[in-house]
């Protein structure tokens, strides 16, 4: 089998492995309305933005651990920058399915299995 497949069969393992079981608090945490019932003070108003950002960050390093070891932990310049546009475009599709109720989670693992594809593509 190529290498190539093995490496997405890895990222979608870790995808499914943070997107689904790994993630726990920070899935309500990542709702606006969360706080709104939760912690309605002003102070809190933003405080969705942070567990988002913390689940997207967290989400990259997962989904990018198998292309760091097929580098066997020498990542490129170029890896650095996917992992930051993997976490932002992670989180931007995460607050449009559950804040803007823009897209359903069909529409957003499509992207996200895209963002796996094109990552794997643009790195190997």
């Amino acid at each position: 089998m190529d290498k190539k497949i093995i490496i997405l069969i890895c990222m979608l393992f870790c995808h499914i492995v943070d997107d689904y079981y790994l993630q726990g608090r920070l899935a309500s945490l990542k709702q606006k309305s969360f706080w709104t019932i939760n912690a309605p003070d002003k102070m809190y108003k933003y405080d969705y933005i942070m567990a988002l950002l913390m689940h997207s960050i967290s989400w990259s390093f997962m989904v990018m651990f198998p292309i760091l070891i097929f580098f066997k932990f020498a990542p490129s310049y170029e890896y650095g920058i996917l992992f930051v546009l993997n976490a932002i475009i992670h989180m931007v599709v995460d607050d449009l399915k559950a804040n803007r109720r823009k897209i359903n989670l069909i529409q957003d693992q499509c992207i996200h299995f895209l963002q796996l594809i094109v990552t794997l593509n643009l790195l190997i």
